[in-house]
């Protein structure tokens, strides 16, 4: 965690309580000095300083300590693979990110932006993927001629190239994944396109 994370937020909670300095510090019973260098940067409260800010800024050491987001390019890597869940079931690829990304999404740097591009992709993915079935079986029940390019393809049908489709979106979701699972390790920004903007 960055002392100048922590210190902003102890900086923002004292001016939301329209707190000085001197008063906090009269407050949590500390130097008017400690407090000066934890705003600055300078130093980072813990223990005993901690809880005694906390309690005059009527919150607890761990909600304060909850409240600045922290770099972890593992979490970011992870909130990426867990949309992996899709293989398992379609849906699952947008639950397990979002309930990952609803907990995390102000706590770790990057992960709001990082949770929006991944959910947007895979809320697409899923919507196509459903097309895809729903045209297909249409198609079977009804006897749909549909209207796809006429392309063969080690003398394929319209069909099998529709069915073909399937494993094939499967594997550009997992190409799409893993790739931007390396890309937030490494601290580079993820990209997932096409995709519909759902969150904004």
């Amino acid at each position: 965690m960055k002392n100048t994370e922590l210190a902003q937020k102890i900086k923002d909670l004292r001016v939301r309580k329209g707190l000085s300095q001197e008063k906090l510090a009269e407050a949590a019973q500390i130097n008017l000095r400690t407090i000066q260098r934890i705003e600055g940067g300078e130093t980072e409260p813990r223990g005993d300083t901690l809880k005694r800010i906390a309690n005059a800024l009527d919150v607890t050491p761990d909600e304060l300590i909850d409240w600045t987001e922290r770099e972890d390019k593992g979490f970011l890597a992870f909130l990426n693979i867990s949309a992996l869940s899709f293989i398992a079931f379609p849906l699952l690829g947008i639950i397990v990110p979002l309930a990952i990304w609803i907990l995390k999404k102000d706590k770790i740097s990057h992960t709001n932006e990082i949770g929006k591009r991944l959910l947007n992709f895979q809320i697409s993915w899923c919507l196509i993927l459903f097309l895809s079935y729903v045209i297909f079986f249409f198609s079977l029940i009804f006897h749909i001629r549909i209207p796809l390019p006429d392309i063969s393809i080690m003398n394929l049908g319209r069909m099998e190239l529709l069915i073909l489709m399937v494993p094939v979106f499967y594997l550009i979701n997992v190409v799409f994944i893993v790739v931007n699972s390396i890309r937030s390790y490494n601290g580079k920004r993820v990209f997932y396109h096409p995709s519909f903007r759902f969150l904004k």
